[in-house]
Parts: C-alpha cells; structure tokens; sequence
C-alpha cells in the first residue's frame, strides 16, 4: 500500500492565491476551483500566514506558532511519559527481587 504523495506549493504560489483571495472580488470556494486546490486549504493558509505587503514575504502568524509550539511540547510530555513508565516497571521489577531474597 503506498502513501498518499500530497502537492507542496511554493511560498510565492501561496502568496499570489492570498492576493488573489483578497483582491479578485471572487469567493474562496472559485479561487480554489480556478487553482485546483482542495476545497479549504486557502483558508488554511489564510489562517496560518500573513503577507507582510512591504516585503512580499510569508511569515507565519502567531497562532501557527503557538501551534507548533505546543506540538513540540506535546511530543516532549509523551517522550517524558514513557520514561516514567519504563522506570515505574524497571523499579517495581528491581523491587521484586528485593523481596524474594
């Protein structure tokens, strides 16, 4: 079975569709038919960036951060949760030992 292989578009394709978006007068369901985008993810972008207009840059906004912060932090507190419970099994293993002796 093979994976799904998803479209990665580039950050100034992003760009022109938010412009687009913002300028056309069209609505976001005709954008993304026109573009062949799946039906969302320019709302998606809309959310997860914003164009600073002087620098015709991408920059994530602070909620896509905030996102990917607490993704971090989640996989972090899993790492730190399986360390607790292999050493919760690692001790009461050891302790066993203590008691048959």
């Amino acid at each position: 079975m093979s994976k799904k292989k998803y479209r990665q578009f580039s950050k100034a394709f992003k760009i022109d569709a938010l412009d687009l978006l913002e300028h056309s007068g069209k609505t976001m369901a005709e954008i993304e038919r026109d573009l062949g985008l799946s039906p969302g993810l320019l709302g998606k972008w809309k959310q997860r960036y914003k164009i600073d207009e002087s620098s015709q840059k991408l920059s994530a906004s602070d909620t896509a951060i905030a996102q990917k912060e607490i993704q971090r932090l989640k996989r972090e507190l899993e790492v730190a949760r399986m360390e607790r419970d292999i050493l919760k099994k690692a001790l009461s293993i050891f302790s066993q030992g203590d008691k048959k002796e």
